[in-house]
């Protein structure tokens, strides 16, 4: 009963501590008690802006370039009369020519009579460059061509027949009789016998007639390889042999290589020549 008697006396003293200790606190930080503020007043004031008037130009006024005139259409072209005169020459260079070359010396001939390998290899060239050299200077045009003969040489060197093969020019085949009859008298053949050969005159501004290459002929002849197995279909079925080149023995081989000349380096060079246009491919150097 003691405990429930102290309770409102401690109430006492804490309600009596409490306002002692805001009384202080009033005290240390005063308090400054202000009216509202009086409301902003704005003074209105009107404003008057004169205009001025800016002063005139004293410039000269621009003169105004007129738009130009529309050029008048050009007139319809005028045909010139059709001009049916020959056009003039397009290539007006001199032709080429090719002067004769020399006829065949003494010496040459002499050569020729005693040279039999190869069909008288020497003496048909001879004949040919004799021909060639009597039809003259060769010019580039019309009267420029090819002419191919079948001759036949008698042992005494007197022209037993003359037959022409072909010809690409009248004229050329004309010239060319002409200068075969106006040979002068060749030597014997060199084995005694008729000579009988085929050879080409060519008569143009290009091409010449190089001499023959000598130190191949004692060799044999290549073999003309053919269809071994050939068959009529009704005779016994036969393989032929391969046939073999023969070569000399080496005495006649000895003997034959002492009539072999020194070879020219025209001649050379025109065997080259040769080798390359037939064994060349058509598909290397492009």
């Amino acid at each position: 009963m003691q405990h429930n008697r102290d309770r409102p006396i401690f109430a006492v003293v804490l309600v009596v501590a409490l306002h002692a200790l805001a009384l202080t606190m009033a005290l240390r930080h005063p308090f400054s008690f202000k009216g509202k503020p009086e409301p902003v007043k704005f003074s209105e004031e009107v404003l008057f802006m004169e205009a001025v008037q800016p002063p005139p130009d004293k410039r000269p006024a621009e003169r105004v370039q007129p738009a130009p005139a529309p050029a008048p259409a050009p007139a319809p072209p005028v045909r010139a009369p059709l001009d049916t005169s020959p056009p003039p020459p397009a290539d007006k260079r001199p032709p080429a020519t090719m002067d004769a070359p020399p006829a065949p010396t003494a010496e040459a001939w002499a050569f020729a009579a005693r040279y039999p390998l190869k069909n008288s290899k020497g003496y048909r060239h001879n004949w040919g460059q004799q021909v060639r050299s009597m039809m003259g200077t060769a010019v580039e045009g019309p009267d420029q061509g090819s002419v191919r003969f079948r001759i036949e040489i008698a042992p005494d060197g007197r022209l037993a027949g003359l037959d022409t093969l072909w010809t690409t020019s009248a004229s050329v085949e004309r010239r060319a009789r002409e200068a075969v009859e106006q040979m002068p008298p060749l030597p014997p053949t060199p084995n005694g016998k008729p000579l009988i050969f085929e050879k080409t005159i060519t008569f143009d501004a290009w091409t010449a007639d190089a001499p023959p290459l000598y130190k191949n002929d004692c060799e044999p002849d290549p073999v003309q390889h053919g269809n071994r197995f050939v068959w009529d279909g009704r005779s016994p079925q036969v393989v032929a042999e391969q046939a073999v080149a023969e070569k000399l023995d080496p005495a006649a081989y000895a003997e034959c290589l002492k009539l072999l000349p020194r070879d020219s380096i025209e001649a050379e060079a025109a065997s080259d020549e040769r080798q390359q246009k037939q064994w060349a491919s058509p598909t290397l150097g492009r």
